[in-house]
C-alpha cells in the first residue's frame, strides 16, 4: 500500500522545486511567494530557512558549493559564505521566476511566468555558468517542470495551462522535435513540477489534482499516488539511495487550505531516482 509521510509540516504559500543535494545529504525546496529557501536533513531532522529579497522560483546546488537561484529579476549565484551576485539579470515588470532544473551538462533551464498568467508571457531559457543565455522560441505561459531521460537524449517540459507533458530531442545544440508525451484530462488537475526516474519514467505533480502520476517513456500512465493536499506542485527523489519521493505543496489560492497544504511530504521507497547534476557555475 502506498503511504505518504510528513517530512516537514509547514505553511508554505507556494512550495516548489524539491532537489536532493547529495554533497550535503539534504533536500532543498523553496516557497516561491514566501521568498524562502528551505533545507531538510532527513537523517537528523535538521531544517534551515533562508529568506531571499525577491520571489524565488528554484534553488539548485552549484558544483563549487553554494546555490544558483531562479529569482524574479533573473538568475543569481549565492556563494557558500552568503555572498550574492547576479549571473543574468533581466527584470520584466509583471513577470516572475518559476521552476528550474539542471541539465546533464550542468546548465540551468529556468522557467518564468507572468503573475497574471497571461498567455505567452513566460519563457524557458538555458543558462551556462559563464552567463550565456539561450531562450526557447516557442511561446510559454507557465514555464514549469523540466527533466531529462537517463541517457540525456530527451528533455521533458511542462507548460501548465496546456495540460501536457511534452518531450523534446536534446543534445549539446539545444532542443527540437517537440511532441506530446501525455495529456492530463479535464478534472484531474494541471501538470506542474516533474522528475525522471532510473527507468526513464516521468513523475509529474498535479496542481489541483492532489496526486503525483508516473508515466512510462511511451506515455502510458502506470501509477497514481493520491495525496492529502490538492495543490501538489513538484516532486523529486532523495535520500541516500534516491528511493524516497519528496513532494512540495501549496496553500496559495485555496479558500480553505487543508492541514498539510504547504507542507513537504515524502513517499518512502517509491522508486529509484537519478542523480541530479549540480550547476556548473
Amino acid at each position: 500500500m502506498i503511504r505518504h509521510e510528513v517530512a516537514v509540516r509547514a505553511g508554505a504559500a507556494l512550495g516548489e522545486g524539491p532537489t536532493w543535494d547529495p554533497a550535503a545529504g539534504r533536500l532543498l525546496w523553496v516557497d516561491i511567494l514566501g521568498m524562502r529557501v528551505h533545507t531538510y536533513d532527513p537523517a537528523t531532522g535538521r531544517r534551515t530557512v533562508r529568506t531571499t529579497e525577491q520571489h524565488v522560483g528554484a534553488a539548485k546546488p552549484r558544483a563549487g558549493g553554494g546555490l544558483v537561484l531562479n529569482l524574479r529579476d533573473g538568475v543569481g549565484l549565492l556563494d557558500p559564505d552568503g555572498t550574492f551576485r547576479w549571473l543574468h539579470r533581466d527584470p520584466v515588470p509583471g513577470r516572475r521566476a518559476n521552476d528550474a532544473a539542471v541539465a546533464p551538462d550542468g546548465s540551468l533551464w529556468a522557467g518564468t511566468m507572468r503573475y497574471d498568467e497571461a498567455p505567452g508571457g513566460g519563457t524557458l531559457s538555458r543558462l551556462t555558468g559563464a552567463g550565456t543565455v539561450w531562450t526557447a522560441p516557442d511561446p510559454v505561459t507557465v514555464g514549469n517542470g523540466t527533466g531529462w531521460s537517463p541517457d540525456g537524449r530527451l528533455m521533458y517540459h511542462v507548460d501548465s495551462p496546456t495540460r501536457r507533458v511534452d518531450v523534446f530531442d536534446h543534445d549539446a545544440d539545444g532542443i527540437r522535435g517537440r511532441r506530446t508525451l501525455a495529456v492530463i484530462e479535464e478534472g484531474a488537475g494541471y501538470p506542474d513540477g516533474l522528475t525522471v526516474d532510473a527507468d526513464g519514467c516521468v513523475w509529474v505533480a498535479l496542481w489541483d489534482g492532489g496526486a503525483v502520476r508516473r508515466y512510462t517513456p511511451d506515455g502510458r500512465l502506470d501509477r497514481v499516488i493520491p495525496l492529502p493536499a490538492p495543490r501538489t506542485t513538484a516532486c523529486a527523489f532523495g535520500g541516500p539511495g534516491l528511493t524516497d519521493l519528496y513532494i512540495t505543496t501549496a496553500r496559495e489560492g485555496l479558500a480553505s487550505p487543508g492541514p498539510l497544504s504547504g507542507s513537504l511530504l515524502v513517499v518512502p521507497d517509491a522508486g529509484h531516482g537519478l542523480p541530479q547534476p549540480a550547476f556548473a557555475g
